[in-house]
């Protein structure tokens, strides 16, 4: 197996690199030119780094990038700046994985597993989820004024509507943590198909490390993957671990 890491260098994606070498997969990723890794990851035999803005590849460099790979994980986002939030692209991770989907489905011979990070705050209306009316307000208006939040909706959109069900090239989950918070240790979780508590008036929380693990647990566990195949599992730290 290898897998392509989108957002490697980020919080929760560094902890992916971590847990799929852990495991032994070969790993390909994308970075930034000026993106720093710990040494004895970037010098392991079982890590590519390809350097470069994913949404500025080209046609051919996509395909590359893609080659040998049975599955890619996203786990872009924005930096928290003004500049991060509000500057171009506006529309980082639906670029990339729209990108990432019409390669894949001209290009690949086989089908690819494709893991996108989302969040609680986006709402599967077609599972039957519903907000309340206080959750649509402020939903509509972090819609409205946060690029980084339309673009995380649109990513998901992107994936339940236009990718589907029964894509020929293309099987996808998409993973909603709650609150992230950092944590050096595992701890125990539990998914649910749908949020259990509001993400704006009673967020829980959800340590990265514990995304991480539930990630790489969908790639390696034919089981979980068929349970959350073409779906959106919800993941919170148990209770004994909220604060």
């Amino acid at each position: 197996m290898k897998v392509l890491v989108l957002g490697a260098s980020g919080a929760t994606g560094r902890l992916v690199l971590i847990q799929l070498i852990k495991r032994q997969i070969n790993t390909r990723i994308v970075i930034r030119r000026n993106s720093v890794l710990p040494k004895e990851i970037e010098e392991n035999p079982l890590l590519e780094i390809v350097r470069g803005n994913i949404n500025q590849m080209t046609d051919s460099e996509m395909s590359d990038l893609l080659r040998d790979c049975n599955a890619v994980i996203s786990c872009l986002g924005h930096n928290i700046t003004f500049k991060g939030m509000f500057g171009n692209p506006r529309y980082l991770v639906f670029d990339a994985i729209r990108s990432i989907s019409e390669t894949i489905r001209e290009t690949g011979d086989n089908k690819i597993k494709l893991i996108l990070m989302s969040t609680t705050a986006y709402t599967n209306t077609l599972q039957g989820e519903k907000d309340s009316i206080g959750e649509k307000i402020i939903l509509s208006l972090l819609k409205l004024l946060l690029p980084p939040h339309r673009d995380n909706i649109k990513a998901a959109d992107y994936l339940i509507k236009e990718i589907g069900n029964d894509d020929e090239k293309i099987e996808w989950i998409a993973v909603r943590p709650d609150t992230l918070i950092n944590s050096e240790n595992e701890s125990s979780y539990h998914i649910n198909e749908s949020p259990e508590r509001s993400p704006i008036f009673n967020a829980g929380i959800t340590s990265r490390i514990n995304v991480s693990h539930f990630i790489t647990e969908l790639l390696l566990n034919k089981t979980l993957w068929q349970k959350w195949q073409c779906k959106t599992p919800v993941i919170y730290n148990n209770s004994e671990h909220i604060k």
